[in-house]
């Protein structure tokens, strides 16, 4: 079914970047898994190429178009597997921070590098033992004159070993009451003396992806790194969550479908007792079971596209699809990797690494526990 969010330039535009994707990081894919990170040079061709601006302003580098164009991007490189280049962090989650909030001054220093590929982002919310509560956070960052002195760890951090730049959620009013009036967010370059980043997590799935702890002991960060007013942290963080569950949407709809297409091509060929196993009514069944089930999901994410580019809010919409997409995404990813039998748990079988991928899906950006209590509360129920 033809999908009609899209025009003709979104069309021309994925198929220029399908064909940078498959010449400049499919290649490369297989060593950042190995490696367990990306190479940054993959990440300043994407910003030659404009492909980490499409939805920023012009003024600072980007293409000025819609988030549609962003959306193209995460689904080709779920399509392709390349989980290892978290673009979507840097691009649809951190950067709108910095344009939405930024400074002028902040704007020109990062936003523009970037943009340009320069300069890599992360967000370092969660913490040990501080999960989905984020106004519970324990990093500290206490005024000092023109500085905050940063004190506190953070934990699962993607892009942490690559990037340059860290928006950091801290509190600079631990004794504020309600809690979340003391959260503030305060820009952490790498290098910054205090700041240290630590292991390399190796993970189950999303191999390729940097994931890190960090630590932050006497942290001195100037006044001016300060992303807003100070206590507005966890408002905006509030404000940027819809575009974020919207992304995890995006991509785990079109892993579901790569996963599906994957495993009606291999039972076409795949033979059991002198036929193909795609005759079998039961393998029939679970893989229309599978296609309704994505063509459903897909209606409903392209529906949150359209109002999201219409700037809608729609957080408790944006809540519903990030769960169910990704609850989706782990039973597709389990259902395709029985009908692979035995080879679907070899490596050599990309299926394999679906169904390890998948499984964090339902995690991060906000357990899909604490999706059905945001969507409960705006239903009046709390």
């Amino acid at each position: 079914m033809r999908r009609t969010i899209f025009s003709e330039e979104h069309d021309l535009f994925r198929s220029e970047f399908r064909r940078f994707a498959e010449a400049e990081i499919v290649p490369h894919l297989e060593a950042w898994n190995a490696a367990g990170i990306s190479d940054r040079s993959a990440w300043k061709k994407m910003g030659e190429a404009g492909y980490l601006g499409a939805n920023q302003p012009e003024e600072y580098g980007g293409s000025g178009a819609d988030f549609l164009f962003d959306a193209i991007i995460i689904e080709e490189l779920a399509d392709l597997r390349a989980h290892a280049l978290q673009a979507s962090l840097h691009t649809d989650i951190c950067l709108p921070y910095l344009t939405t909030y930024g400074t002028e001054e902040q704007k020109q220093r990062w936003l523009v590098p970037a943009i340009a590929g320069d300069c890599l982002l992360a967000i370092a919310m969660t913490e040990p033992g501080v999960g989905s509560d984020l106004a519970r956070v324990s990093t500290r960052a206490i005024r000092d004159g023109d500085h905050y002195v940063l004190n506190g760890s953070k934990t699962f951090i993607s892009n942490g070993q690559n990037c340059d730049l860290v928006i950091v959620v801290a509190k600079t009013d631990p004794a504020a009451d309600p809690p979340h009036d003391g959260i503030s967010l305060v820009l952490v370059e790498a290098g910054t003396p205090g700041f240290e980043k630590g292991r390399n997590l190796e993970k189950l799935g999303l191999k390729g992806q940097d994931t890190s702890e960090m630590s932050f002991t006497d942290c001195r960060v100037p006044v001016g790194n300060r992303l807003g007013r100070e206590g507005q942290g966890f408002k905006m963080l509030m404000e940027k969550l819809q575009q974020e569950r919207l992304t995890i949407s995006i991509g785990s709809i079109a892993s579901c479908r790569r996963s599906l297409e994957d495993t009606v091509a291999y039972v076409k060929e795949r033979r059991a007792f002198g036929k193909p196993i795609a005759s079998f009514q039961n393998t029939q069944f679970k893989l229309a079971e599978m296609a309704s089930e994505i063509e459903i999901g897909q209606a409903f994410v392209d529906r949150l596209l359209a109002a999201h580019v219409a700037g809608e809010e729609i957080v408790s919409e944006v809540s519903m699809g990030k769960w169910w997409t990704t609850d989706l995404q782990k039973r597709i990813s389990s259902e395709c990797l029985q009908l692979f039998g035995g080879y679907g748990f070899m490596d050599e079988y990309p299926i394999s690494r679906d169904y390890a991928d998948a499984a964090v899906q339902t995690i991060y950006a906000g357990t899909n526990e604490i999706m059905k209590v945001i969507i409960a509360k705006r239903m009046g129920l709390a």
